[in-house]
């Protein structure tokens, strides 16, 4: 009954207005190249500070579901991906548009992304409880093992070096551990600076490694307006697409279950799915010499698995605590922010949460389709925004919404030297990924291993005799000698 109840109040029209604007701005923000769903996102996670959980939630997933989407629009008629997660939509989507067929590969791409978020939200509906109730029986030892899987699941894709995520994912730690221990209450790296008290706020570590660093790195074509393939959408052209659709039922499903499985994953990501499931469609395919020529199925397994991704991200922040890839990083911020922490204890304590974010997926999912079939024509004029006045005003909305946080010109100071440190990280080839989990999990890793001793009364050996944590650490083992022995094939095959 409470399931129910938290379902239906998700249904009030301003809920359903706000999670309509929020798909919307999310479509536009996944249409403008350059500007991604981690940045929209972080943009919103200040201004939903003051909302009421249910509706800052709604908020965030619209804007979470659409941005994913809108990708497709600029990779269709610009041959750039609108979002990291568009890059294989490129490679059919944009010839397809060039033959003149751009509104055919628009139709392919709404079709895929609308069904791999129906299979996202089913996944999610029925794979979160069931985990949050197994990790219910977790206790500092799994959690231990688990951070430290995630890390090295992220370390071991970022990147073209280990050492470098390695280091990054370090100086992440380092930076939780700023301020006052959670143990004991000693002041630990402040230099004397009582605004380092407590520590770095998530947030303007997070809007600034995202937001400045994106703009700084495309300030260069400010000026460079972007060149849009001529496109043609009706309803009449979606309709005979949507006929045609059933043809690639398999190729829907496959790819949209294989982008679940790496959202499922810490840090991995859409893009990653995206290449996954476009090589496993043309693998399937009786015509592989047509994928990167205006194929639909290339376009269709690329958009059903980054759709789908997005489900499988959210099953490990909701379950675990543990964000799946850097979008949900800020949500996960939006968690703390509203005082919950996400993790086995919200499905026992606060299950109406669940079921909030669960109805915000599935309602944004309906209307992701319903605004892209009635305002593609409005997203193709996104692009034409000049982008010497679109991040200017992105820089002062992040000034903005990090001064609002805390009121406090300390963050905004944190914001601005994160984003520069963010950009030269970026410039030397270190991933950020890394870095900002290491933020996020540094102090949750401390406080569980403090437990751990705490459990094993001056030793850690009591973590081999948990199956579970020691079945962490070999996966945590193995992921780091994959990812060697995969550097090391790529480097052979480069020489």
């Amino acid at each position: 009954m409470q399931e129910l109840t938290s379902i239906a109040a998700m249904f009030t029209p301003f809920l359903l207005c706000i999670m309509a604007a929020g798909v919307f701005g999310g479509l536009i923000v996944g249409a403008v190249p350059g500007l991604t769903s981690t940045m929209a996102v972080a943009l919103l996670v200040p201004v939903t500070f003051g909302m009421p959980m249910d509706l800052s939630l709604a908020l965030l997933v619209a804007v979470y579901i659409g941005s994913i989407s809108g990708g497709l629009v600029a990779a269709s008629l610009l041959n750039i991906p609108g979002t990291p997660a568009s890059v294989t939509t490129t490679f059919d989507a944009y010839p397809m548009a060039a033959r003149g067929q751009a509104g055919k590969a628009l139709a392919y791409g709404v079709l895929a992304s609308f069904f791999g978020s129906c299979i996202g939200a089913l996944v999610l509906a029925f794979a979160a409880p069931t985990l949050g109730s197994f990790a219910l029986s977790f206790n500092a030892y799994e959690y231990f093992a688990l951070i430290v899987f995630t890390l090295t699941c992220i370390i071991a894709i970022s990147g073209k070096s280990l050492v470098k995520g390695m280091l990054s994912a370090l100086l992440g730690i380092f930076f939780s551990l700023v301020g006052l221990s959670a143990t004991d209450s000693v002041a630990r790296f402040t230099f004397g600076t009582d605004a380092l008290e407590a520590g770095f706020s998530v947030m303007p570590v997070l809007i600034g490694m995202y937001g400045i660093s994106q703009i700084l790195n495309e300030v260069g074509d400010i000026n460079a307006p972007f060149k849009v393939t001529k496109a043609t959408f009706s309803f009449g052209e979606f309709y005979r697409v949507f006929l045609t659709f059933r043809r690639s039922v398999w190729n829907v499903i496959r790819s949209s279950l294989i982008g679940v499985g790496i959202g499922i994953l810490p840090g991995i990501g859409p893009n990653v799915a995206g290449i996954m499931s476009y090589s496993r469609a043309k693998a399937a395919s009786s015509e592989p010499e047509s994928f990167g020529k205006g194929n639909p199925e290339g376009i269709i397994a690329s958009e059903a698995s980054n759709n789908a991704c997005t489900g499988g991200a959210l099953i490990p922040l909701l379950t675990l605590g543990i964000p799946g890839d850097a979008t949900t990083m800020m949500l996960l911020g939006a968690f703390m922010l509203h005082g919950v922490q996400p993790g086995p204890l919200l499905f026992r304590d606060s299950k109406e949460i669940f079921f909030c974010v669960l109805a915000a997926y599935a309602i944004s999912t309906v209307f992701m389709l319903l605004l892209q079939l009635v305002g593609i024509r409005l997203l193709i004029k996104a692009l034409l925004v000049p982008r010497y006045i679109l991040y200017p005003l992105i820089m002062a909305m992040c000034v903005l919404g990090c001064f609002a946080l805390n009121s406090s010109m300390f963050d905004v100071w944190v914001f601005l030297g994160m984003g520069l440190l963010g950009y030269a990280l970026q410039r030397l080839d270190f991933p950020l990924l890394p870095l900002v989990l290491g933020l996020i999990l540094g102090q949750m890793a401390e406080s569980n291993l403090s437990a751990c001793w705490l459990l094993g009364q001056g030793s850690l050996m009591g973590i081999f005799e948990r199956p579970v944590a020691v079945s962490l650490l070999i996966l945590s083992l193995l992921s780091v000698i994959f990812s060697l022995r995969m550097r090391r094939r790529a480097a052979r095959v480069a020489a």
